[in-house]
């Protein structure tokens, strides 16, 4: 299973959406929303990033994690992408200045 699919139906399932209602949501049509996303699922098919951006924006997770090949990196943008402007700014000088000490 690619990357993408993986990813995709994992977001899904976790946001407890069929496949049909993450379509239409994203901006499918509802006629064919439930076979596009089962085959965005399969891999038979990968959409363009205007799709992925949609996608994204309805899972409430960012574009890059459905890219990500390690598990933890795909968490770990999930995370930061969820908390509030202000936290993300502190978690992200943590982060750097945990970086610093390496």
């Amino acid at each position: 299973m690619l990357i993408f699919s993986k990813r995709l139906k994992a977001a899904r399932q976790e946001a407890a959406l069929s496949q049909e209602r993450l379509g239409i949501l994203a901006g499918i049509d509802e006629m064919s929303a439930s076979a596009r996303m089962n085959q965005y699922e399969k891999g038979k098919h990968e959409p363009d990033f205007s799709m992925v951006e949609r996608l994204a924006k309805v899972l409430n997770v960012p574009e890059a994690y459905f890219y990500a090949k390690d598990d933890d990196i795909a968490s770990i943008a999930v995370q930061i992408h969820r908390i509030n402007k202000d936290k993300k700014a502190q978690v992200l000088m943590r982060l750097k200045e945990c970086l610093l000490e390496l």
